[in-house]
């Protein structure tokens, strides 16, 4: 609430400031997301994790491929069958249809998951990052790309933040 009261309150006083004084001040815009998604660590972390969720993805394809392949079997012999065996095999489905549900929302639950414990591993890298760039090219104001309705790319810093995160990945190495 406070956050939304803020960058509320911003653009309005950014427009008092007065043109001079707006010249002076260097702004800079950041897609902090992007800049951490794309840096070398945050690929090799999300790629550890699509490795680490691979067998449930493959588990909820191979339940989805099964619930096809019983719709087909069922509207195939649904003439021959009697109407017991129908009720039996659509209760079948039902239960495969639920249990596909559960390992989808369960599997969507932990991408979720992973990518939040990766921006949390990434946030005082990033924070880290912002101070050099500040103290380097000085910057006045820093805003978060998302909150913006339009910004000139000449004061996107993005892919500086991700060549430092990259930098300072390499150099610790």
């Amino acid at each position: 609430m406070i956050r939304k009261f803020f960058h509320s309150m911003l653009v309005p006083a950014l427009l008092l400031v007065s043109a001079g004084a707006a010249a002076e001040l260097k702004i800079a815009v950041l897609d902090t997301q992007r800049a951490l998604l794309e840096s070398e660590e945050a690929q090799e972390l999300m790629q550890g994790a699509q490795t680490d969720l691979e067998g449930d993805q493959n588990r909820v394809n191979a339940l989805g491929q099964e619930i096809r392949a019983l719709n087909e079997q069922l509207q195939k012999d649904a003439e021959v069958m009697s109407p017991t065996e129908q009720r039996r095999r659509q209760k079948e489905i039902e239960d495969k249809q639920i249990e596909y549900q559960f390992l989808v929302n369960k599997l969507q639950k932990d991408v979720q998951d992973r990518r939040q414990d990766l921006l949390q591993q990434m946030a005082p890298k990033i924070d880290a990052v912002l101070q050099d760039l500040i103290e380097l090219e000085g910057y006045d104001l820093i805003l978060q790309r998302g909150n913006l309705l339009y910004a000139n790319s000449k004061h996107d810093i993005t892919r500086k933040v991700t060549e430092k995160l990259n930098e300072k990945r390499a150099a610790a190495r």
